[in-house]
């Protein structure tokens, strides 16, 4: 008797070996592409071949905030803070994201974080200064 088909076509196999490194490399090249979608479905394997992965959560919350998945991008970029508190791109990242889920206050709490663990950076004190100009 014949061995039954594989339901798993040579494609599909070979993408479901891809190591998580291998994912979040494929998840940057769909980001620098401007595919963002396409980068989250990617990087959402990785982020669960790898849960907890700093880089990975990274790379995640941007694939989310850059597709419009407001608040996707700030659990998962809350998510990279519980890994690394310190992590000044992960809270510039959730307020970003709390600002743009209309949470100013929240938002603000972090932009500020970010501007103080990043002060050079004229880009975190620019996204602050719109926030606090929102709430007063």
């Amino acid at each position: 008797m014949p061995e039954p088909a594989d339901p798993v076509g040579p494609g599909d196999a070979a993408e479901q070996r891809e190591t998580a490194y291998e994912l979040l490399r494929r998840g940057h090249e769909l980001l620098n592409g401007r595919h963002n979608a396409q980068a989250a479905v990617v990087l959402e394997r990785a982020a669960l071949a790898e849960p907890g992965k700093g880089s990975i959560l990274e790379a995640l919350a941007r694939a989310y905030y850059n597709s419009g998945q407001h608040a996707r991008a700030a659990e998962t970029f809350a998510a990279l803070l519980e890994v690394d508190p310190s992590a000044h791109y992960g809270h510039l990242g959730l307020g970003l994201s709390l600002e743009r889920l209309g949470r100013m206050s929240e938002a603000r709490t972090h932009l500020r974080l970010a501007v103080a663990m990043n002060p050079a950076s004229a880009t975190y004190r620019r996204a602050l200064e719109r926030v606090e100009s929102r709430v007063g």
